[in-house]
């Protein structure tokens, strides 16, 4: 079996760039002005980048190009690579300003929703130079992540741990019952999880962290949870039960000032509802990455560290 290799060194980003533009403006003379070239040397261009990857690109016509087959799969590719490269030059920007360093953060949804935006605004203030790559990932997945080394720090909902992870205490957290005014659960206070197991739930989406801990705690009762609405966020579960679309389970971080005028707020009950957001590094990263230090104390204060076992108990 044989396999072709384009001659890679008989064109240059200047000719993808070229490629492109005449792809985007279906035009040779458009293309050539989009990129500040003469439409003699953009077709000079065309003519060798079609020669070196063996087939044609453009379909010459009356008026204008168009492109072939080969070239819509190769326009596909070359934004692609553009936009990559796009980025890395945004990514390395900072190390020529003297970046302070860069820090890959794992946070849990509730922490990115509620916590984190400040927190990284105050950073941010005394750390400018400083560059995070922030992703919202499940708790589990977070403490793995961390434990393997795909991220510098992680932000999630554990009781217990990893034993080559410390461990210290970030905000504490309550899940909260969302329910319409003039519910029949609305003259209380609180409420257990099992009081409400049976209403229709507006949840987050398959696959969300709540949803799926909510999902278990039901089927533990004996029932299915009855999904009226699914989106993609904590304000629109809010928004929706104020309609009286049905009943949701939030963070209480989550909630806003004005809620309490559109809906009623229930504590849960259940020793469950009780979520604890613990920050978690590797013990070598803190002596490679002194920065961190700085970070997680503009997170956490003074940090506690512990390592909380090898069980982990996620929400």
């Amino acid at each position: 079996m044989t396999s072709t290799k384009f001659p890679l060194h008989r064109y240059d980003l200047t000719d993808l760039r070229v490629f492109l533009a005449v792809a985007d403006t279906k035009s040779v003379t458009h293309g050539a002005h989009k990129v500040h070239l003469a439409p003699s040397s953009v077709s000079t261009r065309l003519k060798s980048l079609e020669g070196a990857v063996g087939t044609p690109l453009f379909t010459r016509q009356a008026r204008g190009v168009a492109l072939t087959q080969a070239g819509t799969v190769m326009a596909e590719h070359v934004r692609r690579c553009l936009d990559q490269l796009e980025q890395m030059h945004a990514d390395l920007t900072p190390f020529s300003m003297g970046l302070g360093g860069h820090i890959t953060l794992f946070a849990n949804n509730s922490a990115i929703s509620s916590h984190l935006p400040k927190d990284l605004a105050r950073f941010f203030t005394a750390s400018p130079l400083v560059r995070i790559t922030l992703e919202e990932q499940l708790s589990m997945d977070i403490v793995a992540a961390v434990a393997a080394g795909r991220s510098d720090i992680g932000v999630a909902a554990a009781s217990t741990g990893h034993p080559d992870l410390l461990f210290t205490p970030y905000k504490e957290d309550q899940l909260v019952l969302l329910v319409p005014r003039g519910h029949a659960l609305a003259d209380r206070k609180q409420a257990r999880f099992s009081d409400c197991v049976t209403q229709p739930f507006i949840s987050q989406q398959p696959g969300a962290a709540l949803q799926t801990f909510l999902t278990n705690h039901a089927r533990a009762l004996g029932h299915t949870l009855d999904v009226r609405v699914q989106v993609s966020c904590y304000r629109a579960i809010a928004r929706l039960v104020a309609s009286g679309a049905g009943v949701g389970v939030v963070p209480r971080s989550a909630l806003e000032p004005s809620d309490s005028e559109q809906l009623k707020v229930l504590t849960l009950s259940d020793s469950w509802a009780m979520r604890s957001l613990h920050v978690c590094v590797r013990r070598q990263s803190l002596d490679t990455k002194p920065f961190l230090n700085s970070f997680i104390s503009a997170l956490c204060g003074t940090p506690t560290w512990a390592a909380l076992g090898h069980e982990l108990v996620t929400v």
